[in-house]
């Protein structure tokens, strides 16, 4: 996650602390197909398992990959795993794009305040939608980090390789799916971006570029952190979720009852008060979706003690509960990619 907040953008929000409405009061759930008799889902969702989000992990946060800064060699070796692993999978790229990757320029970044950052790389796996392939379900999440400093190696293990391997592991699950003869009724976009910690650059330039209409963009599902706790929740089984009701009615209540269908974790919405002052609604990659009108939730562990700390490390990881994050992000974009309808955006 970026450390920095950005302080020149406003956005006037309105919203509520406390659970939300019953699924009928916004129309969230009559569609839903996340049920217990649902085997296609059940199956898919099974797929997502601790020791393999661990498995990956421990490549993406490696010392070989010398903290992934943005356009850095080991931040390419990263970006190549995650290709093959698609590839393994069966996982192809936009047909658009012509390739897994969309080149973030150098020029793009330094207008921006990027200093002198090389040519960087987001990464991009699609599934196409078997109904409405036309409507995208983006999940995203940034796969940089800080790199090296004074020789050591800031591995950001939980910032964002917990993110980055969720979003890997959520593919495999839908990809599970398809191969079953269940796949996504909407299209997912599986989005790794880069520059996020230098200033939300990838989603930025994405949001500016995209290989989809943001107007036929469903939604992003933003996972950055979601492997650690921190300390006003150490040892709960929670997750913070960040902005689901900023700009629709019905996110946060199908978020909801994904939740209690599943691992039925706390859920915190401690940073969606408008007067918090870390402003966290604006500093991960969905904001740049969010401003362009599509609805966000962004998926957080907490501001902890080894945040952009060389001790942010793979050994420090709760594989349990990030697997049940996982799950939860999963179930939620399940139903969103399913159900019959499109999700409303009816606020501003």
């Amino acid at each position: 996650m970026r450390k920095l907040f950005i302080p020149l953008f406003s956005l006037a929000v309105v919203v509520s602390c406390g659970t939300a409405k019953n699924a009928a009061d916004a129309g969230g759930t009559q569609s839903s197909s996340v049920a217990k008799g649902d085997n296609a889902f059940l199956s898919a969702y099974k797929e997502i398992k601790a020791e393999d989000l661990k498995k990956n992990l421990y490549v993406i946060a490696s010392d070989e990959m010398e903290g992934r800064d943005t356009g850095s060699p080991g931040q390419k070796k990263a970006g190549q795993y995650m290709v093959n692993y698609y590839k393994g999978l069966g996982i192809s790229y936009p047909k658009a794009l012509g390739s897994y990757y969309q080149k973030v320029p150098a020029d793009f970044m330094k207008k921006r305040g990027g200093g002198n950052l090389p040519d960087s790389e987001n990464i991009l796996a699609f599934i196409e939608g078997s109904e409405k392939p036309e409507e995208i379900v983006v999940i995203s999440g940034h796969y940089d980090h800080v790199g090296t400093r004074n020789g050591v190696v800031y591995n950001g293990a939980d910032d964002d390789g917990s993110g980055t391997v969720a979003v890997m592991e959520i593919a495999k699950a839908f990809q599970a799916a398809k191969k079953a003869g269940k796949g996504p009724k909407r299209s997912i976009l599986f989005l790794h971006v880069t520059g996020e910690e230098h200033g939300l650059f990838g989603s930025e330039y994405y949001t500016d570029n995209p290989v989809f209409p943001l107007a036929n963009t469903v939604v992003d599902l933003n996972i950055d952190m979601i492997g650690r706790d921190d300390p006003e929740n150490r040892g709960k089984q929670y997750v913070y979720v960040i902005g689901s009701e900023m700009l629709s009615s019905q996110l946060k209540v199908i978020n909801e009852a994904a939740n209690k269908k599943t691992n039925n974790l706390e859920l915190n919405y401690k940073y969606d008060d408008p007067n918090d002052t870390e402003r966290l609604y604006y500093r991960s990659d969905h904001y740049n979706f969010a401003k362009n009108n599509v609805p966000v939730a962004f998926f957080f562990d907490g501001i902890h003690e080894d945040y952009h700390k060389p001790t942010d490390d793979v050994e420090k990881i709760d594989y349990n509960l990030l697997a049940k994050r996982t799950q939860l992000v999963f179930t939620t974009a399940w139903e969103i990619a399913n159900r019959t309808d499109r999700i409303v955006v009816d606020k501003k």
